[in-house]
């Protein structure tokens, strides 16, 4: 191991303690958020500090772990970040779109820690696997697919996640992270929704869902193909990506890909709307 390699990092965004498990540097991760442990469960074993998260960071519960490297997402609160460099301690801020820079984030943790080999290992990996379902599903018919990756407001998930559609088989509706009206979503009508909240797991109310927005009579209402995916396997811009993948392409494409974990299937597509609140 290099002399000048961080030996005590703070993980203050999931993707960030993803990629050093998938590249065998867990044991540098000294504090981590419970939504990394969430994610990675082996981060919640032993002596590991549990901080605030990219976007409530504390200045003084991460100099308490001591850190020489603090990683983080370039939160939307300036104070975050300010916390962040309160501390002192080297910080290196992600701010992926699409996954040619999540590429590029694994690439520049494995080359900090001194482990650039196995971090091209891991991009190789992810890329093979994109591309093997790609191929599976190229000459399949590619349904109009809605996904989104929060609720109210709605907002349509992020350019990731719309390149994962794609290689999928699928069309992505609506700008990738923009605010979508509600009435957009009938008038595009489409063919599959899917469902995505961050922070929700796979608890997103998918019965409520249409029938508050008024979204009977889409398509993917009337044939049931409304589904929820994991947050953490859309919304973690690391390897945990490829679990997300399989899920879309299970629910793009039943009859090409096999039934995985972390989706799960409207049950019963309601007729009368319900109250916003419960939503």
């Amino acid at each position: 191991m290099s002399p000048h390699a961080p030996r005590r990092i703070a993980c203050l965004q999931p993707s960030a303690t993803v990629i050093l498990d998938a590249i065998g540097e867990l044991h540098r991760v000294v504090a981590c958020t419970r939504y990394c442990a969430d994610v990675v469960p082996a981060a919640a074993r032993g002596s590991r500090l549990i901080l605030a998260d990219s976007w409530t960071a504390n200045a003084e519960e991460i100099i308490a772990s001591h850190p020489d490297l603090v990683i983080a997402a370039v939160p939307y609160q300036v104070r975050a970040v300010s916390e962040i460099l309160k501390s002192g301690a080297r910080f290196l801020g992600l701010a992926p779109k699409m996954l040619s820079d999540i590429y590029t984030d694994i690439a520049t943790i494995a080359g900090a820690v001194g482990s650039s080999e196995r971090g091209t290992q891991v991009i190789d990996a992810m890329q093979l696997r994109i591309e093997q379902v790609r191929a599976r599903t190229a000459r399949a018919p590619k349904p109009r697919v809605f996904c989104e990756e929060w609720g109210k407001p709605i907002i349509a998930s992020q350019r990731w996640v719309a390149e994962l559609v794609e290689a999928a088989g699928g069309e992505f509706l609506c700008v990738p992270g923009q605010q979508v009206p509600v009435e957009n979503i009938e008038r595009l009508d489409p063919e599959i929704i899917i469902a995505a909240w961050c922070g929700a797991a796979d608890r997103v109310p998918l019965e409520k869902l249409i029938a508050t927005r008024g979204w009977q009579r889409t398509s993917a209402a009337q044939h049931s193909r409304v589904f929820c995916i994991r947050d953490e396997f859309l919304n973690t811009p690391a390897p945990t990506l490829l679990h997300g993948l399989e899920a879309l392409a299970f629910a793009l494409h039943p009859d090409l890909c096999p039934h995985t974990k972390g989706i799960r299937r409207i049950t019963d597509v309601p007729s009368s709307t319900v109250s916003n609140s419960l939503l």
